[in-house]
């Protein structure tokens, strides 16, 4: 369950993330707020490579490039580090 005061922004991203079948268009920079808006923390990793941590736990990706919308696969990982953690839309 969301435990979280999030924008009905973040709301929006949160469950185009656990959409089924796996959605492309999402805009990278609003997972990122999202993560944030979580309580979690995002960093820049070397090259294009971002560290998002949450409740401890770290999830690794590459910001896409060209482009800005979050490629299936990452949007999938997410899905499931996100499940891991308990967060749900």
């Amino acid at each position: 369950m969301l435990s979280y005061d999030v924008k009905a922004k973040h709301r929006r991203i949160l469950e185009a993330i656990f959409a089924v079948p796996t959605r492309g268009g999402i805009v990278f920079s609003d997972i990122e707020g999202l993560v944030i808006a979580l309580g979690g923390d995002v960093r820049e990793g070397a090259g294009s490579r971002i560290v998002f941590e949450l409740k401890g736990s770290r999830q690794y990706l590459h910001r896409p490039h060209p482009g800005k919308e979050a490629r299936k696969y990452q949007v999938e990982e997410l899905r499931e580090w996100l499940k891991e953690l308990e967060v749900k839309p």
